[in-house]
This record gives C-alpha cells, sequence and structure tokens, in this order.
C-alpha cells in the first residue's frame, strides 16, 4: 500500500489550546453558542485517548495544506475536549472547523493509541447541528430538502433522478454546457455544475431481479444498491450482482432501498442515520442471509457501525449487532470465499487503483481490492504513488469546501498520471465521480471504473453472462422490503 512521504514531522509536544482556541474564541462576538449535548454523550476516554503526539499530522490533508495547528486531527480533538468539559462554548467559528474537516480517517490509520476520530467527527458535527451556529434560512432549506427529504425518501431521489436523465439524455445539458450558459447560474451553482454525474437510463430494481441464483449455490447473501449509487451506478450493481453469482452466491436484492445514513451521521444528523439505520436493517432477512454485500466503500464504513449506532435502542441493538457481523464490503466477502478466476484471453490493460478513504482507513481492507484486480487474466496493476491519499469528493465535501476539493483532485490526477495507465480503479461512487469530473475537466484520455466492473467484464468475455442471470424460484415468496 502506497503512502504519502512522512515529512517535516512535528515535534512529539502537546498543543496548547488556548493557541488553537484563538480564531475559533471561546465566546465568540456574534452568532449563536451552544453548551455541549452530544459529545458528553460519548465515553469520555474515547476523547482522553489522543495524546496529541502528532503522528496524525503529515497524513491530514488540510494540515498538509494550511500547516495550522486547528486544522489537523489533534488540535479539533483539542477543541471537541475544550467544548465536552464546558471551558468552551459551541461557536460558529467551531462549526466552520468542524465541516473543513474531511473526514477521510487517514489519521485513525497513522494513530499509534488508536483514536476513534471517526466518532468523535460525527458527535462534533452534530454538536454543531444542535447549537444551530451555522444556521442561515438559505443552509436550513437545503438541508431539510436534502437530508430530511430526498435521501430519506427513496422514490422521490429516483424521481429527481428521472428528471435529470431526461435533462441528460435530450443532450439538454451539453448545450447548456457548449453555449456557456452554466455562467448565468449563481456562483455556488455553477462551481458544482461540472460535478453534475451521469444517470442510468435504468436503476437497479430494473437490472437485478428480487432473487437470482446461480446452478450450485453456495451461499445466500443480500446486495446493497445505494441511493446515489443506484442512479448513476446501477450497472456497478448490476456487476457485483453477477460477480456474486460467477462466485456461487445468490443474490437477494430488496427493492426501492433507503439510503444507509451515511450522508445523515456525517453531516450532524445522528437521529436521521439512526431511523435510516432501523429502515435498512428491516429491509433485508438477517437470518436467512449469510453475508450482506456492499460495493460502495462510503456507504460500508457507515453501514457496520449500526452496532454502535443502535446499541441503546432495545428494539434493534441486537439485530444492529448481527447486521455489523454480516455486513462485508465486496471485495473483502471474495477474498473471504475465494475468487473463482475467469479464464485467460481477456485482452491485456495496465490498471491502477486509488484506495477510497472510507475503504483502507475506515474498514482497513487494502488488500482483497488488490486481489481482485489481480485475478483478471492480462490485467498489470501498476501502484499508485500517494493512493490512500484523498482525492477530495469526501462525501459532500466537493460541493461545502471546492477550493480545498479542486487541489486534493489536482494532486490525485498528477499521481495518476505517473503510472501511464489507461485505467484508474476505485471502489466508491463518490471517488468515481470526483475522478471523472476530473478527468473530464482536464481532457485526459483515462478511464475511472470500480474494480468489480472490471472483473465482472472477464467473466463476460467468456460468455458466461446469461446462465448467470437465473431468477429464483424464491423469487416470487421472497419478502417485501419493511415499508413497502
Amino acid at each position: 500500500m502506497s503512502r504519502p512521504p512522512i515529512t517535516n514531522l512535528p515535534r512529539l509536544t502537546h498543543p496548547d489550546p488556548r493557541e488553537i482556541i484563538d480564531g475559533i474564541g471561546r465566546a465568540a462576538p456574534q452568532g449563536k453558542t451552544g453548551k455541549a449535548v452530544y459529545l458528553k454523550e460519548l465515553d469520555y476516554s474515547v476523547i482522553q485517548q489522543c495524546m496529541h503526539c502528532g503522528m496524525c499530522l503529515p497524513t491530514c490533508p488540510t494540515y498538509d495544506a494550511t500547516k495550522l495547528e486547528r486544522n489537523s486531527p489533534r488540535g479539533r480533538i483539542a477543541l471537541m475536549r475544550q467544548i465536552a468539559d464546558d471551558k468552551m462554548e459551541v461557536t460558529e467559528a467551531f462549526g466552520r472547523e468542524m465541516y473543513f474537516c474531511l473526514g477521510c480517517l487517514a489519521c485513525e490509520t497513522a494513530c499509534p493509541a488508536g483514536v476513534e476520530y471517526g466518532k468523535l467527527f460525527e458527535y462534533a458535527r452534530a454538536e454543531v447541528e444542535h447549537s444551530g451556529v451555522l444556521d442561515n434560512p438559505k443552509r436550513s432549506l437545503i438541508r431539510n430538502v436534502m437530508l430530511r427529504g430526498l435521501f430519506t425518501n427513496p422514490h422521490l431521489l429516483r424521481a429527481l433522478g428521472r428528471l435529470i436523465w431526461v435533462y441528460q439524455a435530450t443532450g439538454l445539458q451539453q448545450l447548456v454546457r457548449d453555449l456557456k450558459l452554466t455562467r448565468l447560474l449563481p456562483k455556488k451553482i455553477r462551481e458544482m455544475e461540472p460535478l453534475t454525474p451521469t444517470v442510468k437510463a435504468q436503476f437497479s430494481d430494473q437490472l437485478i431481479a428480487r432473487v437470482e441464483s446461480p446452478e450450485k449455490p453456495r451461499y445466500r447473501v443480500g446486495l446493497l444498491t445505494g441511493c446515489v449509487q443506484d442512479l448513476i451506478y446501477s450497472d456497478v450493481n448490476r456487476d457485483t450482482a453477477d460477480v456474486l453469482l460467477a462466485n456461487g452466491c445468490e443474490v437477494v436484492t430488496p427493492r426501492s432501498q433507503y439510503c444507509c445514513g451515511s450522508l445523515h451521521a456525517h453531516n450532524g444528523e445522528i437521529e436521521t442515520a439512526r431511523e435510516m439505520a432501523r429502515r435498512s436493517i428491516d429491509s433485508f432477512d438477517l437470518d436467512g442471509l449469510d453475508a450482506i454485500i456492499t460495493n460502495a466503500a462510503g456507504c460500508g464504513s457507515h453501514l457496520k457501525t449500526y452496532g454502535h449506532l443502535l446499541h441503546n435502542d432495545p428494539r434493534y441493538a441486537a439485530r444492529a449487532a448481527q447486521w455489523d457481523a454480516k455486513l462485508k464490503d465486496i471485495h473483502e466477502w471474495l477474498a473471504q470465499i475465494g475468487i473463482t478466476p475467469p479464464r485467460p484471453g481477456v485482452e491485456a490493460m495496465k490498471v491502477t487503483y486509488h484506495e477510497a478513504c472510507h475503504l483502507c482507513h475506515g474498514q482497513k481492507i487494502t488488500q482483497p481490492p488488490r486481489e481482485v484486480l489481480k485475478a483478471i487474466p492480462g490485467l498489470d496493476l501498476v501502484e499508485l504513488p500517494e493512493s490512500t491519499w484523498c482525492c477530495g469528493s469526501a462525501g459532500i465535501y466537493n460541493i461545502t469546501q471546492p477550493e480545498m476539493s479542486k487541489e486534493l483532485l489536482k494532486r490525485k490526477l498528477e499521481q495518476v498520471d505517473k503510472t501511464n495507465a489507461p485505467i484508474v480503479a476505485t471502489a466508491n461512487p463518490g471517488c468515481l465521480v470526483q475522478i471523472v469530473s476530473g478527468l473530464r475537466e482536464s481532457g485526459r484520455e483515462i478511464e475511472a471504473v470500480h474494480p468489480v466492473s472490471l472483473l465482472a467484464k472477464s467473466y463476460r468475455e467468456q460468455g458466461r453472462e446469461v446462465p448467470l442471470r437465473k431468477p429464483s424460484a424464491r423469487s416470487k415468496s421472497d419478502p417485501a422490503p419493511a415499508g413497502h
């Protein structure tokens, strides 16, 4: 696994909280402030874990860019502790600092003390939202429409996706771009427009039957199709189903699945995230499945925390723990059961691999995706320099922090160039959208794909596609997800 070179290692001393607070504000001169609520919910030992050794600093993209202590993991943790100890109130400046963090979790990989920064990060953002220090009418409207509206209702999300598809399929989007009409849009929307992904003509439910089975099934697994993944990468979901079938797995795919809640948890909406977790759990028959499969790194990292998220819920705590035990990333699952290798004869291709942050840092999965790629005959895997460095997508970071996001994307594409590979593989829809956007804008003739799609293509080139799509006799009796 390639990592950024560790240079300019900071002195191993405890930072002075007073220096970090300067500019953050013990009592901000304007805006709202608030006392800690969510950070006090955490076991205090989680906050105390940080030794302030500084080993995380060289791995943090925002600290690397600014060299400011408060833009580092240990600086942010020091601020969180001040708030948890009631020595500082939640202020607007604190809120902006928490949202300047990518949440890439590279600091967790580097940390010798095992600090659970991901938990602290989510609870700190929940603290910001609870206090209302960043509230304004425009922001509140966007959050209500997106987080509490679209991303809690798969039918509304698909309706929006269909409208975008019409806009793109009719050529209207290209016409708007060719005529440079985007310059008439407000600055924020104008900056976001190049990130608009291509919506697929068919969503996952149209491509995948409720239950599909190979000739001789060895396992029965549930397949998560996601929310945004369902709209823009339904083909990757189909590829995932085909790969599972080729490896002896009967695939159960509930209809119109809900968002996993990662967007909510990462943006301070913990209660909504808990509700989305309950809905996801209700969609699957956990007792009847050997595993639940996800192909989205960011979602997978969150999906494996349902046990923690619902540990105080008397109705769901046990089922959430069972869910965590069965939740597997597709690469992790294939490595566990053994990959059925495609037969030789595929055209040779050179591929490099970008490691999605929440796969390598969040889930600690680094080798299984490489095993998937190396199982493909004729594929030459070229290691990517700084493969674990964030590409700048980070959920919706490329929308909320476009300048920093673009700098990280530029750095990532420069590293891809060094490999001379015509294909870059990555296992997260956010990373794919970000990298595809950067490749298109820069005019690079490089293809960005999911590793599983390359494996599925290899299987299909052997003429095995049709036999693998046999609906199971159980498909008619398989229960629909709760709430449908």
